[in-house]
């Protein structure tokens, strides 16, 4: 026997409703469970996370500051960019680059320090990946020592925070 039209759309209509509900809640529970860097109201300090990739900019290590009329919302928040086209380049691809563990401090991270927030004035890119350092004092440890190991152990303590924030509260 079949069932009319009208209460079959229904059904899947409401079937559909459910698994975008799912899909929604499953989104906004993990943009929450990613921490953040924020300082002075902003991820990494108001710093341009597309900038610190330009070759001149790499070269002179500098930091470019982004400007709130330029920002694209990535993990709860406003990441500001230096430019149109910067936050153009983030919105199409923000895991290309947001820095290792979302700015925070790499080198409190491989010390089992936790998560310390950094400005975005301090950093490095060790192999390809862009780290950022509350104090220099960090930075130069992994530059003089071994950051490959460093960056295993932040890896170790990132995945740690992460699946901690994962876990149902009792």
């Amino acid at each position: 026997m079949q069932m009319p039209a009208s209460p079959m759309r229904y059904l899947l209509l409401r079937r559909l409703f459910a698994i975008l509900l799912l899909a929604l809640s499953t989104l906004a529970f993990a943009g929450a469970a990613e921490p953040v860097s924020t300082r002075d109201g902003a991820p990494i300090g108001g710093k341009d996370t597309v900038a610190y990739h330009d070759r001149a900019n790499r070269d002179a290590h500098t930091a470019t500051d982004g400007r709130a009329a330029f920002t694209v919302q990535y993990l709860g928040h406003a990441w500001r960019f230096a430019s149109q086209a910067s936050a153009d380049k983030f919105a199409a691809s923000p895991q290309a680059w947001v820095p290792q563990y979302n700015g925070h401090c790499a080198n409190a991270l491989a010390s089992s320090e936790g998560l310390i927030s950094t400005n975005g004035n301090v950093w490095e890119f060790f192999g390809d990946k862009l780290y950022l350092f509350y104090a220099e004092r960090g930075r130069q440890r992994w530059l003089q020592g071994d950051w490959q190991a460093f960056s295993k152990e932040a890896d170790a303590a990132w995945k740690a925070i992460l699946l901690s924030r994962l876990k149902p509260r009792q």
